[in-house]
Formats: C-alpha cells, sequence, structure tokens
C-alpha cells in the first residue's frame, strides 16, 4: 500500500469516527430530554461529571426527591411539580421591610410541601392520636406554596391556615381562594396554644421564614411546644440558620440553637435550596430544616427535673463567653444563686456530676440516642460550651440549681414563654 492509499484510508476512517460520534451524542441527548429538568438543572449550576460518568452532590439539587420512607400513614397523596409560580402584574413587589423573597420555582415548592407532608404525618403517627392534620402556613406571601397546599390539604381532609402581615398578600390570597382562612397579624405575635385549642389538637407548621426574625419564630414555636400545641415544623431558613440547628458539638456553628432544638425535637436538614429559586434572589443559599417536636411529656424526661427557663440562664451565661471553661463563665451566677457562698460556689465546681435520673437510665437501656449522650463527663468544669451536649446542659443545669434526682417527675408548667422574647405573643 503506497503513501497515497494510506492517507486516503486514514481520512475514511477518521470520517466514519466522526459520524459515529455524532450518532452516540444524538442518541444521548434523545435520552437527555427525556429528563430536562434534571440535566438541565445540573448544567446551570455547574455540576460535574464523576470518572464513572455518575453526577456528584445530587442531595444539593432542588428538583432531586430522595426516596419516600416506607412507613404506615393514613395521609398518602401525590404533589406533583406545579407551574412556575408568578407574580400578580403592577404594586406587588417584595418588601425588603417584611424580609421577602418569594418562591418561584414549581419544583422547589412540590419538594417542600411533599416533604411537610412526610414531617407532619409522622408526628401524627408518634404523637397524636386524633389522627388529624391541622397545618398553618407562615408568610405566605404572594402564595407559591399556598396555591399548591390548598389543594393537597383539601385531598388529606386536613384543616388549612395561612398568617400573613401584608395586607396586599391578604387580598391576593382572598382572590384566589376565598374559602382560605389568612389571619391578617405579625408571626410574632402569634398565640399558638390558643390556636391548636381552637382547631382541636396540635398544629403542623410550613412556611418560607423571613431570614431576619428566623430565631425568634423558632423559639416561639419551642415554647409552644411545651403545651403541645405545636407537634411539626417544616421550614425554609438560611442555610447557616439550618446548620447551627443539626450541628455537631465541637463546631464552630455549634451554640444555643444547637441545644435547645436538638433538646426540644428531632432535627433534619432536608436539602439545600439555591438563591435562583427565589425572587428576588438572596446572597446566600437557603435550607429546609424539618423539626418534630417530642412534645411536653418526653421533654419533661430529658429535662430530668429542671426548668426551661433554668437552662436558658445557663446557656445565655456560657455561649455568651464561649472561649471560656464553664467553670469561668458559671462561677458568677453560682455565686448568685447561692447568696455569696464560696464554699458551696466551690464545692459545686469542684464536684462530680450528679447521678442520672431514674427516667435518663430507663431511656438509654432503651437505646435512646439523647440519653446516651447526657452523661457529664467528670471534667466537666475544664470544658468549653460548645464540647457539651444538649443532654449534657441539662445535667450541667441540674448540677448549678442543686436539681435533686427525684425532682425528675416534676409536672411543674414549663413556661409559656422561655425561649421567646417577652414583647412577642401572649
Amino acid at each position: 500500500m503506497n503513501l497515497f492509499e494510506m492517507k486516503k484510508n486514514l481520512a475514511l476512517f477518521v470520517a466514519l469516527l466522526q459520524l459515529w460520534e455524532i450518532s452516540s451524542f444524538h442518541l444521548t441527548s434523545q435520552v437527555c430530554r427525556a429528563q430536562p429538568s434534571r440535566i438541565s438543572k445540573f448544567q446551570q449550576e455547574g455540576w460535574v461529571q464523576d470518572a464513572n460518568s455518575e453526577w456528584e452532590w445530587e442531595e444539593d439539587d432542588p428538583t432531586y426527591l430522595p426516596p419516600a420512607e416506607k412507613q404506615a400513614s393514613t395521609f398518602t397523596t401525590e404533589v406533583k411539580a406545579v407551574a412556575t409560580p408568578t407574580l400578580p402584574k403592577g404594586s406587588f413587589r417584595p418588601k425588603q421591610s417584611l424580609g421577602q423573597n418569594f418562591l418561584r420555582d414549581g419544583n422547589t415548592v412540590a419538594k417542600i410541601i411533599k416533604t411537610f407532608v412526610s414531617d407532619a404525618t409522622k408526628t401524627i403517627i408518634e404523637n397524636d392520636s386524633s389522627d388529624q392534620m391541622r397545618a398553618v402556613e407562615l408568610g405566605p406571601g404572594a402564595g407559591a406554596l399556598t396555591d399548591t397546599l390548598v389543594s393537597t390539604m383539601s385531598d388529606l381532609n386536613a384543616s388549612f391556615q395561612c398568617i400573613e402581615i401584608d395586607p396586599r398578600s391578604i387580598e391576593l390570597l382572598g382572590e384566589k381562594h376565598p374559602m382560605l382562612r389568612v389571619h391578617h397579624m405579625d408571626v410574632m405575635q402569634v398565640d399558638y396554644p390558643s390556636m391548636a385549642e381552637k382547631e382541636g389538637g396540635p398544629l403542623s407548621i410550613i412556611g418560607n421564614l423571613p431570614y431576619y426574625i428566623t430565631s425568634q419564630i423558632l423559639f416561639a414555636l419551642a415554647d409552644a411546644s411545651h403545651s403541645n400545641a405545636v407537634r411539626s415544623a417544616t421550614v425554609t431558613m438560611q442555610y447557616e440558620v439550618g446548620e447551627r440547628i443539626v450541628a455537631k458539638t465541637s463546631t464552630k456553628a455549634y451554640g444555643i440553637l444547637s441545644v435547645v432544638f436538638q433538646l426540644y425535637a428531632d432535627c433534619k436538614l432536608h436539602f439545600k435550596i439555591p438563591p435562583t429559586v427565589f425572587y428576588p434572589a438572596p446572597k446566600v443559599n437557603s435550607a429546609l430544616i424539618g423539626l418534630h417536636f417530642i412534645g411536653p411529656n418526653e421533654l419533661r424526661g430529658r429535662l430530668s427535673g429542671i426548668q426551661p427557663s433554668q437552662l436558658r440562664t445557663i446557656l445565655t451565661k456560657t455561649f455568651q463567653q464561649r472561649r471560656k471553661t464553664v467553670r469561668n463563665s458559671l462561677k458568677k451566677l453560682l455565686m448568685e444563686i447561692h447568696n455569696g457562698d464560696k464554699e458551696k460556689v466551690s464545692s459545686i465546681l469542684d464536684s462530680d456530676p450528679l447521678p442520672l435520673s431514674k427516667q435518663t437510665l430507663e431511656a438509654r437501656d432503651r437505646g435512646d440516642a439523647f440519653a446516651l449522650s447526657q452523661e457529664l463527663p467528670n471534667d466537666w468544669a475544664k470544658k468549653r460550651p460548645e464540647q457539651l451536649s444538649a443532654g449534657q446542659f441539662v445535667e450541667l443545669t441540674r448540677l448549678v440549681f442543686q436539681r435533686d434526682i427525684e425532682d425528675d417527675t416534676t409536672d411543674e408548667p414549663l413556661g409559656k414563654k422561655v425561649w421567646r422574647k417577652v414583647k412577642h405573643g401572649k
């Protein structure tokens, strides 16, 4: 074979190879078009494939729906992806003063509502014999979640109402859903126990929360759980705040939010939400957090005789000085509690932890994860606050306030306003 023929055959081989690549690309395109939302989302977010051509970081995709957990439930409904939520034309623009960032992605809306139904259903199965869902949406705004919730709650035969402060939203929702109950009030002033009493049982909360008052809304829900007024909350918030709620000990994110909500509820960061699904787009990522409140009876068992107000005092004193050891941050408080008795204070700071309560020991025997992490270490005074678990803070509070193990079954009221500010709500 001469040189000319070799070049000719090589050119033919290259042409055939290019034709094969084009055919393969066409076939792959057909497969991709069968899943337009998912692949386009990967491309939009700049996601890459690994060496095995597998997509990485799938859990960060807001359109990804994890497999539903198999569980017995009387609430079964399909939440379908909805049309892209749109704002009404005219003067209805998000107000910065109200922290409004409206959802504008139908897939994200469907995913949030599906997760809410799952959270609410689970807490009904575990904590409520009435088998009734009572949904309350906080701050519906333009109704991105509300429009789908109205039909979903109707399918579930569940009650549904909203809390909204913006008159424009109330007018808009009234036009779209004349039968929907919308309370014109500040979300910070909601009396959840009274609302739950009128509805006939605990509430299930859903909402796209304003960033600037997220913590105060969450603390109000914690207080409401003292009377079993709220059993679940599925809410969006700034991703960093969500990380604090589920943070592990000995991390920078671990703090008061971590201790309170890991004591009061089973917490889960469901998924990350990118700024692109909001209007206007915030500068940070958001998260959907699920809180399954354990209820007053189990909470009393975890508290082992202390009052939530006493725990709040300990958390405030220690985390305000988180670089100090527990010994140094609590010394002044101990002097106040024990009327300046230096010997008493010194003996407490040098003492071993109190024996665990009977209920805590029983919970440990059952393998309860919270109780298993509740025992205070012997060198507790040398620890910094971020090194102590929620359960260990309970034991620290018992030690500081000298609550004997005989007090672990106390029926004292847990308090209506412990974590939320005095000026908020009733």
